[in-house]
């Protein structure tokens, strides 16, 4: 009912106004959603221009031209390139002021905290720089340079998308054994939904997920098939942190039987899980046998083999790298032996620490002794950035960028209580600013010499 005083002022009962729709949040975002569909398919097009018109080297000198990596391989110039053609050149990092590249699924910063570390800064919304991207002459003179300035001169220039994370399973084939936390059904659907596909035969399998109480069991038939076939068996864990982080594990991280195979692939240092179960199994340690001893890999202490001295210098070092950004944990081990009545021998070993299967070693006989100490000189230098000479004689060495670090060996054969131990991630120390009394009192107390007496 409308009463005069409504109808004077021409108003209408609330029950009587048309409601007003509400915005569904798919209306809402549909102006957004469209603008960044937009967005791709003018990338898309515009990769397909620069593709077929701009050559790879011209996109080196273009990544050059604006501060960017172009040493790099090709599959990875053209996406980087073609990124800062459209969007724009990237600044620095905002941590560091290292450099930023653009990897498969995001941004992430080359740069460095100091000599011992790298950067760990990664993002998906990278900062830009305000200011026009560079062009070389060579690209200048080109038939696509009008078209890259039409780009650059549109203002201001398109926000990259948000990069859709991968799939953690993608092409990976994943065979399932005996009984889990979760059944065998989640995890399919679970496996399924995020890129993979399982399979009930081992065979072509990437991996293995079984429980730790099969293993201690003895094992079903899948499984002895699987150690059989070198096929990684992993814990349940696997699957649900891959999920978590949106990214594949490392295999050997999650491995729950490298121990009970004959000749056991062993867990890289540095991936080993804390828990009970991954204790029992892990012995991962880097073994130094001091400055005088042969390395056992060689086999020539047999057959009285020695480490060469020469003018008061033992040719024997060892290195370490630990880089957590960068994933790096590894040694290298360098080192002349004379054998009686026969050549000298240059023996290398370089590899991740804990993963000694995986190493690379060679021992290489050596006609000529000048040859082989220059030689030892220059692996030496490649290796740390320094000179071989007075690190042995002063210990002065600076460490440098993702280059190994000698760690200091004791005058002895065997160093029982010393070496990289168990879980020690840092690198042996090669300077003590101690004062002079207590460092040797250090050095007394923790070199090897009180041992064999504590032993006596």
């Amino acid at each position: 009912m409308v009463t005069r005083k409504q109808k004077a002022e021409g108003k209408a009962p609330e029950s009587e106004q048309s409601p007003k729709k509400a915005k569904t949040e798919g209306e809402n975002d549909q102006t957004t959603e469209k603008s960044t569909a937009d967005i791709k398919a003018e990338f898309e097009k515009f990769c397909k221009e620069t593709s077929e018109h701009l050559p790879i080297e011209q996109m080196r000198k273009i990544l050059e031209a604006n501060g960017q990596d172009s040493t790099c391989s090709d599959d990875a110039v053209v996406p980087r390139c073609q990124d800062m053609l459209f969007y724009g050149p990237l600044d620095k990092c905002v941590i560091c002021g290292g450099t930023l590249e653009l990897s498969d699924i995001n941004y992430s910063c080359k740069g460095f905290y100091s000599e011992w570390s790298t950067c760990t800064y990664t993002t998906l919304d990278p900062p830009r720089k305000d200011e026009p991207l560079k062009l070389p002459e060579s690209v200048e003179e080109s038939a696509i340079a009008d078209f890259l300035k039409k780009h650059q001169d549109s203002k201001p220039l398109p926000q990259r998308a948000s990069v859709s994370a991968k799939k953690p399973f993608k092409g990976m084939m994943i065979s399932l054994s005996g009984r889990l936390r979760r059944t065998h059904q989640f995890w399919k659907s679970k496996i399924e939904k995020h890129g993979g596909k399982v399979t009930n035969s081992v065979i072509g399998a990437t991996c293995l997920v079984a429980s730790p109480a099969e293993r201690d069991r003895g094992g079903s038939l899948k499984l002895a098939e699987a150690l059989e076939r070198g096929i990684p068996v992993v814990r349940e864990a696997w699957l649900s942190d891959s999920i978590e982080k949106k990214e594949a594990q490392p295999l050997d991280v999650y491995d729950m039987a490298s121990d009970i195979v004959v000749a056991g692939r062993g867990i890289p240092f540095g991936k080993q899980d804390e828990s009970e179960e991954a204790l029992e199994t892990i012995t991962a340690e880097l073994k130094i046998y001091g400055k005088r001893g042969v390395h056992k890999d060689t086999k020539l202490q047999n057959e009285g083999g020695q480490i060469l001295e020469k003018d008061g210098i033992l040719y024997n070092c060892a290195f370490a790298v630990c880089d957590a950004g960068r994933q790096v944990n590894d040694f290298c081990i360098m080192q002349l032996i004379t054998v009686p009545e026969k050549t000298l021998n240059m023996y290398y070993k370089r590899g991740r620490i804990g993963d000694d299967a995986r190493a690379e070693q060679r021992l290489e006989e050596w006609d000529n002794l000048n040859n082989a100490l220059k030689e030892f000189s220059k692996q030496f230098e490649g290796l740390t950035g320094n000179e071989f000479e007075p690190w042995e004689r002063e210990k002065k060495i600076q460490k440098k960028a993702q280059k190994f670090f000698p760690v200091d060996m004791d005058d002895g054969v065997e160093v029982r209580h010393g070496g990289l131990g168990l879980r020690q991630l840092g690198i042996a120390a090669a300077h003590c600013k101690l004062e002079p009394k207590v460092a040797n009192f250090m050095k007394v107390l923790c070199g090897q010499e009180i041992y064999r007496w504590e032993a006596i």
